[in-house]
């Protein structure tokens, strides 16, 4: 799984709900991982903006692909799993919006830890979702917990 829409294609096979909401994968590498989702009739909320759970559903996508990929690149079982989120909501979400989670770091130091210790690991990753103009419309910190199997 090395493109973008290979990302894509297993948004669609294994979360249904984001991929038909919009969400997509427009960058990943080693540094970070970005998602957009845009703002229509689907992804509203009575307020004329983005529906928190829509925002929700890009930010972690931008914070759980990077896991993914890590264990994939391990070729260790290692099972992960989201035990706590906390979000801020700065400004009303229109148009288009970009998470991006710059925590890979983060990540490549939680796995190498579960793989040496055969412990269980907790890391918090951000996402921070900007509009079109750049103002940050939300924050997402995701505390994922990592098992090896």
């Amino acid at each position: 799984m090395n493109s973008v829409r290979k990302y894509n294609l297993f948004t669609f096979k294994s979360l249904p709900s984001a991929f038909w909401a919009g969400v997509r994968v427009i960058h990943l590498d080693e540094e970070s991982c970005t998602t957009t989702v845009k703002l229509n009739w689907f992804t509203k909320n009575p307020f004329k903006s983005m529906f928190w759970a829509i925002q929700g559903m890009a930010a972690e996508l931008a914070t759980g692909l990077p896991i993914t990929l890590e264990i994939r690149e391990a070729e260790q079982p290692i099972s992960m799993l989201v035990l706590n989120n906390k979000a801020n909501f700065s400004k009303k979400a229109r148009g288009r919006i970009h998470f991006v989670c710059k925590d890979r770091a983060l990540v490549k130091e939680a796995v190498a830890k579960t793989i040496a210790t055969n412990e269980s690991q907790t890391v918090w990753l951000t996402s921070v979702g900007t509009d079109q103009a750049g103002d940050v419309v939300s924050t997402f910190k995701f505390e994922w917990t990592l098992k090896a199997k």
